[in-house]
């Protein structure tokens, strides 16, 4: 009998009764691959489950990361209400006592200080809406100049070097669907298999119509493995590599003159320097055979169509900048852009990295990648925010630069949305320090992170599920995310936060906005005519075509596919190519007896960024519940590390202690440590603090460190 009355309940606990279904898109990677929440009802308890739907981007694929994105904003740890810092602890206070607190604090800062005395940090996680009133917000409601935000550190020096070249940056000149049909292709610090996993199929496809792949990596990963050719070059040599495999294209005469002579400057004195290199040099900064410089070269001049994308290994480094301007001066040298299957992408890493930098968060820039030093970019904007363009404010510095001022006092007060700079940024140690010296800190976040414990004020924001708006993917696809599941206790929506303290320093007429569609049809405005052109996207047109490729400028434009088929974007049309140097102008990291190995940083599959929400996914931390060290046995062996043990890293900047995992993929020289893990296994604490001097990237791909294990062994 008590069996068979268990095995009731138990079909009745399985049974639906209910069923809601929520359409949104993934809150990680650049890909935004649409999908749905399910909600099911089963008597009293809810069960949840996330299916990919089709877009032109994903075609429904899901990674795991998508698959398990609904259990961090259903996390029990979400914070719900706004909580104040009292004697070092948080209590819960009404929305109404948070913006009176927000007002006597802004005043008392800036009315001591002035105006500047304050500073914004974004995201690029944020949607276009959030990222455009973002800066609306600290220009109009702050009137601060201090603003930047965490793409800095991500997509900064692709962004740079896309303006040089081309005279536009969107992250790729051409879509997707190009991808498989190309004959060659060069993945230059790129590991999408494990980064992007939604995109590995356009390669492989691309493999089975017989591409030849280049893969230009220190380690061996999951994307590596479907590479015809390995390029395992030595961390930060990137740019000396490119110049072998340009020296290669000029002498073996690969170079399309037509293109060159009719829609290129610069190329006469990239010739010249780099017909003054030496191959043995460049061999030797590299670490790889000329041998194979050579296949590379030739396989990528040989075939009639090649791509060429870039990431975080190649970008994040005191050069990243004109490391990635080097490979697309081979791209550029050969004529294998705006073409069909020929052209650039920039593989962007958060999930709005490319709109998020286009529309205001920047410390130089105002919507439609518009500059804020040039006047009359400056009149446009403060006509369409109704100001004074002598009270919008000059340009600012770049993130790293603003802690650096927080910690010397000039900045005092902070607004921060959905960022863990202590975390994330490098010198990470010193980041922190600076972070404890601020008299005010808001953090607008959905968990309590390792920057928001330092906060006297967190805002509860809405997660992905909540809040709608549009995004802009990898390709420059803008995309709208609807969101209509229930934001719990008292979240509010990131723009909704933004217009209640604005409103609260009486800015009210320019925050007037009651839907994000709304703030979309002023960025729309505001966006026109400028080089991203959004003016001809509305939410109807994204409903229906599922995604719009700017620049889009009317509302019977159909967006642009494929960049510069006919011109580039300078004033002259021309694409610009410059010498690279081998060596960066900001040194970079050396090797030497104190400190005799490379470190290079990274991602694995299973996290985000600094793990904020990744970590709170039981699914996804079962899968990687702790940092660890990849490390070559033989390097291994030198060091006296065993596999699996705690290790100590330690370099001019600090120490960190995570576990050993052998690898014979990786350099010798090399040692790999993930980014996704805070406090003792935060890698960032050996970071060091160098700029690239083109766009303020860090240098975090290429460190010198020492290792032993963490315990010394007893011997018998």
């Amino acid at each position: 009998m008590t069996e068979m009355l268990l095995k009731y309940f138990r079909e009745q606990q399985k049974q639906v009764e209910t069923e809601r279904i929520y359409n949104t898109q993934c809150p990680y990677c650049s890909m935004q691959c649409k999908m749905q929440l399910v909600e099911q009802t089963h008597v009293k308890r809810k069960t949840y489950k996330t299916i990919g739907t089709d877009n032109p981007t994903s075609q429904g694929r899901l990674c795991i990361k998508g698959m398990n994105a609904h259990q961090h904003p259903l996390h029990k740890d979400r914070i719900q209400y706004p909580l104040l810092k009292v004697n070092g602890e948080f209590v819960k206070i009404s929305w109404k006592e948070a913006l009176h607190y927000i007002k006597e604090n802004v005043a008392e800062i800036q009315e001591k200080n002035g105006a500047d005395a304050l500073g914004v940090y974004g995201s690029a996680s944020i949607t276009n809406e959030e990222a455009y009133l973002l800066g609306k917000f600290a220009r109009v409601a702050l009137k601060t100049k201090y603003i930047d935000y965490n793409g800095r550190l991500c997509m900064s020096a692709a962004a740079s070097a896309a303006s040089k070249t081309f005279g536009m940056d969107r992250g790729f000149t051409n879509s997707l669907q190009e991808i498989p049909f190309t004959e060659c292709i060069m993945l230059a610090g790129t590991n999408i298999a494990e980064c992007q996993p939604t995109i590995m199929p356009y390669f492989e496809k691309a493999k089975e119509n017989g591409a030849f792949i280049i893969a230009i990596d220190p380690r061996e990963t999951a994307t590596t493995k479907i590479a015809d050719l390995h390029l395992k070059l030595k961390p930060g040599s990137d740019a000396a590599l490119a110049n072998g495999i340009l020296k290669i294209l000029i002498e073996e005469n690969y170079l399309d003159e037509r293109f060159l002579q009719e829609r290129v400057n610069g190329f006469e004195e990239v010739i010249q320097y780099v017909a003054s290199l030496e191959f043995n040099i460049i061999e030797e900064i590299t670490g790889v055979p000329l041998e194979e410089m050579y296949q590379a070269a030739r396989m990528f001049g040989q075939r009639e169509t090649g791509m060429i994308f870039t990431a975080r290994g190649v970008e994040q480094q005191t050069d990243g900048s004109a490391a990635v301007r080097n490979f697309l001066n081979i791209l550029l040298s050969v004529g294998k852009i705006g073409k069909p299957r020929c052209g650039y992408g920039a593989i962007t890493g958060q999930g709005n990295g490319q709109g998020a930098r286009e529309h205001g968060q920047k410390a130089d820039q105002l919507p439609g990648y518009r500059s804020i030093e040039n006047h009359e970019h400056r009149m446009y904007i403060a006509d369409v925010w109704n100001i004074e363009e002598k009270d919008l404010p000059r340009k600012g510095v770049s993130a790293y630069e603003m802690i650096e001022k927080i910690h010397d006092g000039e900045i005092k007060g902070l607004f921060l949305m959905c960022s863990n700079p202590t975390v994330s940024n490098p010198n990470a140690n010193f980041v922190k320090k600076a972070f404890e010296k601020l008299e005010f800190l808001v953090v607008a976040d959905m968990f309590e992170s390792e920057t928001a414990k330092l906060a006297n004020l967190i805002l509860p924001a809405s997660s992905y599920l909540e809040d709608e708006g549009t995004m802009t993917n990898v390709e420059g696809r803008v995309t709208l995310r609807e969101a209509s599941f229930p934001c719990g206790g008292e979240i509010k929506h990131d723009w909704e936060i933004l217009c209640e303290i604005a409103k609260t320093l009486g800015k009210e007429e320019h925050f007037s906005f009651s839907s994000a569609e709304e703030i979309f049809n002023e960025l729309r405005i505001a966006s026109k005519g400028g080089i991203a052109d959004y003016s001809g996207i509305t939410y109807e047109r994204l409903r229906e075509e599922k995604g719009i490729l700017w620049p889009c400028r009317s509302l019977t434009d159909k967006g642009t596919e494929r960049l510069f088929e006919t011109s580039f974007a300078h004033s002259d049309g021309k694409a610009m190519m410059v010498p690279v140097s081998n060596q960066a102008i900001v040194p970079k990291a050396k090797i030497t007896e104190k400190y005799p190995l490379y470190l290079t940083t990274g991602r694995v599959m299973s996290h985000y960024l600094t793990g904020v929400q990744t970590r709170k996914s039981a699914s996804l931390s079962a899968r990687n519940f702790e940092s660890f060290m990849e490390i070559h046995p033989l390097t291994a062996k030198k060091y006296e590390i065993l596999n699996q043990e705690l290790v100590q890293i330690e370099s001019s900047y600090g120490k960190i202690v995570v576990r050993s995992k052998f690898s014979e993929g990786i350099r010798p020289d090399t040692v790999f440590v993930p980014f996704h893990w805070a406090d003792s296994q935060n890698v960032n604490n050996l970071v060091s603090e160098k700029l690239d001097p083109a766009c303020k990237m860090p240098g975090f791909k290429v460190s010198a460190v020492k290792i032993s294990p963490s315990v010394k062994r007893s011997s018998y």
